[in-house]
């Protein structure tokens, strides 16, 4: 796990932790570091995860880590700017908080940054097995996992790519608008994904759908985050062209999920507990267990 644009007293303390059961680090000016570990918010030492924020590490310039993050090349990374994160090699997303600069409505840039979200990608094999299992074991479906941010669904979605490409004879399109369930750096390097996957990167997703069927003769597209009109004009074209569809949304609103077109919502309820499965009217169908084996990374 490539963290080495942290300051070197954060780097050296988060070599101390698993980083298996890291999710998050928060980077506020001038304020504790903060982290999320094993599914709870904590304060970080020299030494361990802390209660307390007492003796604990503070984050003094979240604009130099930034600027080291980037490798200082910020038109490197402009158009990611524009939407508030970046997303770095081996799928590290940092968010950023700050003024956002617009022109003409638009979003253009970030500046006077006063803290940043570091959220830490997780490769586990099997989470999504057991799903798997039940609901596609006989013929895939459109499902739709749901949740709050930081309850896996990315993780999910990573899994689900390499489960289906192993077991089934389909091209298999993953959408990577934000480039984080694929992890891929500039060279095409990231997560193994199997060997029936085509990788999409950076786009929205309304644009890059269409070009896609057109190019690339998807049966099944995997994508991330849905939200807003041309999301779900995305996903509706993918239906009617008889894409398998497998996403996730941050939206939790019964009411709206169940406009789309899901065979199945699968709705998350956090680290070590039980996923959920509805049918598309949200009937209960099944419940399964989260289990799988996180690969061992290091902290370099």
């Amino acid at each position: 796990m490539n963290l080495h644009f942290l300051p070197p007293e954060l780097f050296s303390a988060l070599k101390n932790l698993n980083v298996n059961y890291l999710t998050e680090i928060r980077l506020r000016k001038g304020q504790p570091v903060i982290i999320q570990y094993r599914g709870e918010y904590k304060y970080i030492n020299r030494l361990t995860e802390s209660d307390s924020p007492l003796n604990c590490i503070l984050c003094e310039s979240v604009e130099k880590i930034l600027s080291t993050a980037m490798e200082k090349s910020v038109y490197a990374y402009s158009e990611q700017l524009k939407r508030g994160f970046i997303t770095l090699d081996g799928g590290v997303r940092v968010g950023i908080a700050g003024e956002y600069v617009s022109t003409n409505g638009q979003i253009v840039s970030v500046k006077n940054v006063t803290s940043l979200n570091v959220r830490i990608p997780h490769d586990v094999y099997g989470v999504s097995q057991e799903l798997y299992d039940k609901l596609c074991s006989e013929q895939l479906k459109n499902i739709l996992l749901f949740s709050p941010a930081g309850f896996g669904k990315t993780t999910m979605l990573r899994d689900f790519a390499r489960i289906i490409s192993l077991s089934n004879n389909l091209n298999v399109l993953i959408f990577d608008e934000r480039m984080e369930i694929s992890g891929m750096d500039g060279d095409g390097n990231g997560f193994e994904l199997g060997a029936k996957c085509d990788v999409v990167r950076g786009s929205d997703k309304l644009t890059s759908f269409i070009n896609a069927v057109r190019v690339m003769s998807p049966q099944v597209i995997i994508t991330d985050e849905l939200h807003g009109a041309d999301d779900m004009k995305a996903v509706e074209f993918a239906a009617e062209c008889g894409i398998t569809l497998i996403a996730s949304s941050h939206t939790t609103d019964r009411s709206k999920l169940a406009k789309l077109p899901f065979d199945y919502f699968v709705e998350l309820k956090g680290i070590g507990k039980k996923t959920v499965v509805y049918d598309k009217y949200f009937n209960f169908v099944c419940d399964c267990n989260a289990v799988g084996c996180a690969r061992t990374v290091d902290i370099v």
